[in-house]
């Protein structure tokens, strides 16, 4: 009989104890030709990431030229005065880096990513690029060209066309944050490479600018990297340009924007709010993730579980501009999209939902819930060096100090739940918001009007 073998079970792993985590401080410096620099060293992220700030906000576009500060960052990845577009590319490709950048309202921003090991010649590359961009006439055509293309393709984008609309009916119309941020087919036609190297030399200059590198920077002689490469970098000073206030006009009210046959309503309901100056914030952001940051959030459980209606609704804050004197602003909006027929009944309910938060306010279970997601996965969502850079140089654009996202996590988890409420409350009131609706008008219009939360008006989808 053959003798069964014995198991020998080892004894289960225990948690450690957890460590202390801080969102990491920078270094800060800056060159001789005024470039500032924030430096973070991130042992063990071996692939590092730059990102560049340029003050050439889209407020500083000439007019009829809305637009031109996305071609020009598109553009400065297109040739140097050193390789062609092509080449540009393939020694990108060689040092294994990645190089992107986009506009927004504050500014340009170019983001690159490279190993190490590679980082001097991709900071070289970055710097051929800032200090001298080709701005070929044939490579803007063609950027002009692959934008107008996009165009068509955005609005028929529910999600986009509804953020389109909400724009508009925000601001004022002769205020840029009122108009699409890479211009419309109108003003991208009218862009040009003179208009490119005009706007350029305008706005792109190192004093005004800010480097932020963050990564494993063990053995890199950083200084003399930056010194050779983005220091080689010059340019004029400049005079503080004058920001303008950010204004919006945020009655309750309700935009359709008609598309016959839609079998779905995308939803995007939003005004403008505080933004990361105010003191408010982290009992902004912690209130509004109750609301909607998750899909355990009010808006979830009731309009996604409980009715399914939908598939996710959200609430978030997103900054549009900050500043320090209190002209900055934040959206503050809720989005998502629900099946046509039931449109009425999930603005109704989202409406009692918002009711029943001022009334009721928000529960401690719901509050501690928040933090943990908010403040307990933070170390994962900076794992990162692209994460850690992006949030430095979100904190530069927005003029904070350079503690700015530490400080914010611990005043998270010190915000009590009375607080969160108040300021979600404040954030959404229900008769301040005003609700952009893409979709069927046929099927729709009726059941909202009869909902009472502001005139209604329908517009034609482009």
């Amino acid at each position: 009989m053959t003798e069964l073998a014995t198991m020998e079970f080892h004894a289960q792993p225990q948690a450690g104890e957890p460590k202390p985590w801080a969102f990491p401080a920078p270094e800060r410096g800056s060159l001789d030709n005024g470039l500032t620099v924030l430096r973070c060293h991130r042992p063990g992220q071996q692939v590092v990431a730059v990102e560049v700030l340029l003050d050439a906000p889209l407020d500083a576009e000439p007019a009829g030229l809305d637009g031109v500060a996305t071609i020009m960052a598109r553009a400065f990845s297109e040739g140097t005065d050193k390789h062609s577009a092509e080449d540009f590319a393939a020694e990108l490709e060689r040092c294994g880096a990645t190089l992107d950048a986009h506009a927004d309202h504050p500014g340009v921003r170019l983001s690159l990513e490279v190993p190490a090991s590679r980082l001097g010649k991709a900071l070289g590359l970055l710097a051929d690029a800032l200090r001298a961009p080709a701005f070929a006439d044939g490579e803007v055509e063609r950027l002009v060209r692959n934008r107008l293309d996009e165009i068509p393709h955005e609005l028929a984008n529910p999600s986009r066309r509804a953020a389109k609309e909400l724009s508009k009916e925000l601001f004022p119309a002769d205020a840029r944050m009122s108009r699409p941020r890479q211009g419309t087919e109108e003003t991208v036609e009218a862009i040009d490479s003179a208009a490119v190297r005009a706007f350029y030399e305008r706005h792109v200059r190192p004093a005004t600018a800010t480097a932020v590198v963050v990564g494993d920077l063990t053995g890199v002689d950083l200084d003399a990297l930056l010194a050779d490469t983005l220091g080689a970098w010059t340019g004029s000073a400049a005079e503080p340009r004058p920001v303008p206030p950010v204004t919006a006009d945020d009655r309750g009210r309700v935009v359709i924007v008609d598309r016959p046959g839609a079998v779905q309503t995308q939803l995007l309901i939003g005004r403008t709010g505080a933004d990361r100056h105010d003191r408010v914030w982290p009992a902004q952001v912690l209130g509004t993730y109750c609301l909607g940051g998750t899909l355990t959030s009010r808006l979830d459980r009731v309009l996604r579980e409980e009715k399914g209606y939908t598939y996710g609704v959200r609430a978030f804050g997103q900054v549009l501009r900050s500043a320090p004197d209190g002209t900055g602003a934040a959206m503050l909006a809720i989005s998502g999209s629900v099946d046509t027929p039931n449109t009425g009944p999930a603005l109704e309910d989202l409406w009692t939902v918002l009711r029943k938060l001022a009334a009721e306010g928000l529960t401690d279970a719901e509050r501690d819930v928040a933090v943990q997601n908010l403040v307990g996965v933070a170390p994962l969502k900076y794992e990162t060096a692209a994460a850690v850079a992006s949030t430095l140089a979100d904190q530069v654009e927005q003029h904070l100090p350079d503690d700015f996202q530490a400080t914010l996590y611990r005043q998270l988890a010190a915000t009590g739940t009375v607080e969160a409420t108040a300021a979600v409350v404040n954030a959404f009131p229900v008769d301040r918001l005003v609700t952009v609706l893409v979709g069927d008008a046929a099927q729709i219009k009726e059941p909202v009007e009869a909902l009472g939360i502001g005139e209604v008006t329908v517009v034609a989808a482009e």
